[in-house]
């Protein structure tokens, strides 16, 4: 890496933890969820044109018809578009993104990247919660500014808990990721967590700087109130049914425990997925 190189690396670092992060995202979320025309286009159509959104495959192809800037980035996609894998033993893909890390998780720690882990427990926000998954497995998967931004279930279960867990809002791309210590256990998140045939499965949508906000289908939009909040849920989901969904995208971390599934061997750092895509199998 050149000189020029790793001191934008470490800027980008650095300024991160000097920026007022709640603030700037709380900031570009009024603007997201603007439905002032002047404002609601030039938003869209800057992001469309830098990005270069596809949207030929979403159900509403026209980006001047989208009421806010918020229901653009999480616009649906026509049927037939993802197909999820359908083998009663398949576990697939909750996004559309790429695969930052994956593999088994050892006495508590996740591989996070080069160098740097984080705790399943310090994940989860709860120990308890956290146990049966100390020696299980994850994936981590990144969604980009220009991927499909909704969160589907990688395998079918019962949502019994919600667990938002507050914390900072750095960046959650590759370089942050090498950089910044714990990073998915330190940033701003919900913790969604199942009973499956498997045994349990946790879901962890991450926050991330400039993520105007995160939503599931049992608790809505979440308002961040600064402390741990635990809600109780029974609700089924099947298999590629919709949790929840990013505003302005982050990463989801999906969790199993020990000895219940496998990873395809195909899959490792960088592989991108796609939502329904088979990630892995029941043992």
């Amino acid at each position: 890496m050149s000189f020029t190189s790793r001191l934008k690396k470490d800027l980008f670092i650095k300024a991160q933890s000097l920026v007022p992060q709640h603030q700037l995202s709380r900031v570009v979320g009024k603007v997201a969820a603007s439905e002032n025309v002047v404002v609601r286009t030039a938003v869209i159509q800057a992001f469309k044109a830098k990005y270069g959104i596809d949207l030929s495959i979403a159900q509403q192809g026209d980006a001047l018809k989208y009421k806010s800037f918020n229901e653009f980035f999480t616009r649906a996609l026509k049927d037939g578009v993802r197909v999820v894998d359908d083998s009663a033993t398949s576990i697939v893909s909750p996004a559309d993104g790429a695969i930052s890390q994956l593999g088994t998780i050892n006495d508590g720690d996740i591989f996070q990247a080069k160098g740097q882990s984080f705790s399943v427990e310090k994940l989860i926000g709860d120990p308890q919660l956290a146990e049966p998954f100390k020696n299980g497995q994850f994936a981590t998967v990144y969604l980009s500014p220009r991927d499909y931004h909704r969160v589907h279930m990688p395998f079918s279960g019962t949502l019994t808990e919600t667990l938002y867990v507050p914390g900072e809002l750095f960046s959650v791309n590759q370089v942050t990721a090498e950089n910044i210590p714990g990073l998915f256990a330190r940033n701003e998140r919900m913790v969604c967590l199942f009973d499956t045939e498997l045994g349990r499965m946790a879901v962890v949508l991450v926050g991330a700087m400039i993520v105007a906000g995160i939503e599931t289908v049992a608790t809505g939009k979440v308002k961040p109130t600064g402390r741990l909040e635990l809600e109780q849920h029974q609700m089924k989901l099947e298999k590629g049914a919709e949790l929840g969904r990013f505003y302005l995208g982050s990463t989801a971390v999906v969790l199993f425990e020990k000895d219940k599934m496998a990873w395809e061997k195909q899959f490792k750092a960088n592989s991108v997925v796609v939502m329904g895509e088979k990630l892995g199998h029941s043992l």
